[in-house]
């Protein structure tokens, strides 16, 4: 039984599991967040418009939904920690490929970037499960720290990098693949050291057909729309407004790392409240005002407003995550639930960062996208409303 194993496995294995399951989750967002602060030159030297620069930032969230799908066939097929590691080699290989391929290579590069990420998306979670049965929330906060850590390091460091490569972007961005290959040598050092256990086999359990479902399924992907909003179109907007390239970065990576402390303690509150509609609101609440201060506030106070955006994010996208689990009955009820939630949702969230760009390019400003993500803000409010409820949502076989 996974519980056993997980009592008496030796403390040193243990930890090299989870050196490799953290190494791995640094990388889920370095291939999209290293995007955004050298997306202006992208633009000017591969000749994209601002529709053809939002095309780019929501490409990779659209396949990251779009490949969700294909993780429990790929588990299936290869296992589960083979399937981790055959997809970060290809992550790698498309971190490195992209920026050297012109037009069409950047974007097919970008794509395969969010394909591999999705599906890693998808089987990490069903891992920490598995090996760490009797610590998930401590796992689940773990994981959720390391992946804001590799999405701050990417939006912070990519502009420091380019002009450490001589004002290169290209270099800059092929350079986050050595985070793909330091996790894919750590993963193959626990894979070697630590026998698994044969993954529990059943038939497919079925939540789409449950209103609960949907609004989670709904929540997540409003709340990851504002998410990659804001990792696509943060540096830009603050350039744009008159902030240095550099800065601008910067405060993406500031945002993104505040979201630290509020990914740990907006769960904590949430676990212990009879249900969880307060705690989803207030978050959401805290996106949008900080959000709205990036927009219209002075260029002089966007420090304070990223750091309220950081807060905000970090507790949407982990109550997201912890609806997930607070809502199913059960671990093969949460896989199908996360499937569903990633799938579908990102699909969803992909239409924020292209609708970002088609406003501005329309209107010729910032001004207008304040209204969009103001919507998105309300309807993700009205779907945690729905989610937070006390209730367990119903699998069918």
């Amino acid at each position: 039984m996974t519980d056993s194993r997980s009592a008496t496995e030796p403390a040193a294995r243990r930890l090299l599991t989870l050196t490799g399951l953290l190494l791995v989750a640094l990388n889920l967002r370095p291939a999209l967040t290293s995007v955004s602060p050298v997306l202006t030159r992208i633009g000017h030297d591969l000749g994209l418009a601002s529709a053809g620069q939002g095309l780019l930032t929501t490409l990779p969230v659209l396949c990251l939904g779009l490949a969700a799908p294909l993780a429990p066939r790929l588990a299936r097929r290869a296992g589960p920690e083979r399937a981790v590691l055959l997809v970060l080699i290809a992550l790698a290989l498309a971190i490195l490929g992209r920026p050297y391929s012109g037009e069409a290579g950047m974007f097919i590069g970008t794509a395969l970037a969010g394909g591999c990420i999705g599906v890693l998306g998808v089987l990490l979670p069903g891992l920490v499960k598995r090996d760490f049965p009797n610590n998930v929330s401590v796992m689940t906060g773990l994981y959720t720290m390391s992946l804001c850590l590799g999405a701050s390091l990417a939006a912070g460091a990519t502009e420091p990098l380019r002009l450490v490569f001589s004002g290169a972007w290209r270099p800059a961005l092929a350079f986050w693949l050595v985070l793909a290959v330091i996790a894919a040598v750590a993963w193959i050092a626990q894979m070697h050291a630590v026998r698994k256990p044969a993954a529990p086999s059943g038939g497919p359990r079925r939540v789409h057909r449950d209103p609960l479902a949907w609004q989670i399924t709904a929540f997540m992907g409003l709340q990851s729309s504002l998410a990659y909003t804001v990792f696509g179109w943060l540096p830009t907007i603050l350039s744009d407004r008159g902030m240095a390239a550099v800065s601008a970065g910067l405060a993406l990576s500031v945002s993104i790392l505040v979201q630290l402390a509020s990914a740990i303690i907006a769960p904590a509150i949430g676990a212990r409240m009879r249900d969880q509609r307060a705690v989803l609101t207030t978050v959401m609440l805290t996106t949008l005002i900080g959000l709205g201060g990036c927009l219209y506030a002075p260029i002089g106070s966007i420090w304070f407003w990223v750091v309220v955006l950081g807060l905000g994010q970090g507790g949407t996208f982990s109550m997201a995550l912890t609806l997930l689990a607070l809502r199913a009955p059960n671990a093969e009820t949460a896989a199908e639930l996360s499937g569903m939630a990633q799938g579908v949702g990102y699909v969803l969230a992909a239409l924020g960062p292209l609708a970002v760009g088609l406003i501005h390019q329309f209107f010729g400003s910032w001004s207008a996208v304040g209204v969009l993500v103001g919507l998105i803000g309300l309807a993700a409010i009205a779907a945690g409303l729905g989610a937070g409820r006390d209730r367990l949502v119903t699998a069918h076989h």
